[in-house]
């Protein structure tokens, strides 16, 4: 799992860009409302951002952290 570690700039890039693009989603489905295709522009939305947010988590998986 070191990839991640190493490739620091394409991991910004990557979040960068699931971000902007949930986002921008979200947005857009929300002005949708009454809708189905606003229903599921939201929810590509969400999904986008929580892949944004596991590529940010990816390098500090498996660490030796505390046990809780």
């Amino acid at each position: 799992m070191n990839y991640w570690k190493e490739h620091t700039s394409l991991r910004a890039f990557l979040i960068a860009l699931f971000f902007v693009s949930g986002l921008a989603l979200v947005i857009w489905g929300w002005t949708m409302t009454g809708r189905l295709s606003g229903l599921g522009l939201m929810i590509v939305g969400v999904i986008l951002l929580l892949s944004a947010l596991m590529v940010y988590n990816k390098p500090f998986e498996g660490g030796k952290g505390p046990g809780l």
